[in-house]
């Protein structure tokens, strides 16, 4: 069984470099390719099980943290789609072969910008996409949409708001260079490519990213083959000893595809 090795990389140029911690392990193909949400890394429940799917499979599988998360370097507050979408890229181009690509929450959306980018490049690597409770275009529809008056004011005046988050005692800071920046990336006001099958896992009661968000998604994924599984007690993070084994059982499907 190969060991997983960290190494980094350098990722922009002068005031905008940053260094990008990552997991490689090696095997062989299709490789896994993880993509974290918002301000998750690569240790936690989900990238670890498929780094020990990996490892049971014999497959390649790479994960890492974007930039302000995580073991990698970087501001948090300068973080934006752009950024963490031009990491993603980066890191994917030092995998081999096809590649499963797993995006949870924010790295839902990151994973369909990097198959339209692939595909924008006529590289077909990917054999598959699967996303978790994916939070396409979530900096306007679920975020911004959501600011109470005080909040859009408070954006306006210093430039980032504050809001709690169950997930951790202080709050996330979001910042009107994420938001204004998400813009530029938004995808479910057309037809969305990808190039490969797509799985997308939901859960019912997930307060982060509503199930219809989802529906909403496959109403755009207009020419691929695409499977969703709606877990009506699931919550956002589906990280449940029966939610992980989702996940690999859909892992498994898109190899023997």
């Amino acid at each position: 069984m190969a060991a997983s090795e960290r190494g980094d990389l350098t990722v922009g140029e002068g005031e905008a470099a940053r260094r990008i911690a990552l997991e490689r392990r090696t095997g062989n193909g299709p490789g896994l390719f993880w993509l974290a949400g918002f301000k998750s890394d690569m240790t936690g429940s989900k990238a670890l099980t498929l780094d020990r799917y990996g490892a049971e499979h014999g497959l390649a599988v790479t994960r890492f943290d974007y930039s302000g998360h995580g073991a990698s370097g970087g501001d948090f507050e300068k973080g934006t789609i752009t950024r963490w979408l031009e990491e993603a890229r980066a890191v994917f181009e030092m995998t081999q072969g096809e590649q499963i690509v797993v995006g949870s929450s924010m790295g839902g959306w990151i994973a369909l910008l990097l198959a339209r980018a692939l595909l924008k490049d006529g590289k077909r690597r990917l054999k598959g996409l699967i996303l978790i409770a994916p939070a396409v275009d979530m900096t306007e529809e679920l975020m911004k949409k959501g600011f109470s008056p005080a909040q859009m004011k408070a954006l306006e005046a210093q430039g980032y708001v504050d809001r709690p988050s169950q997930y951790s005692e202080a709050p996330y800071r979001i910042t009107r260079a994420l938001l204004d920046d998400g813009r530029n990336h938004l995808m479910l006001g057309g037809v969305i490519e990808t190039g490969c099958p797509v799985v997308i896992l939901q859960g019912g009661r997930d307060p982060d990213v509503p199930q219809a968000h989802a529906i909403r998604l496959t109403t755009h994924l207009l020419h691929d083959p695409v499977t969703l599984t709606l877990i009506p007690d699931g919550d956002h993070r589906l990280s449940r000893e029966e939610d992980l084994k989702r996940l690999t059982d859909a892992i498994t499907h898109l190899i023997e595809e």
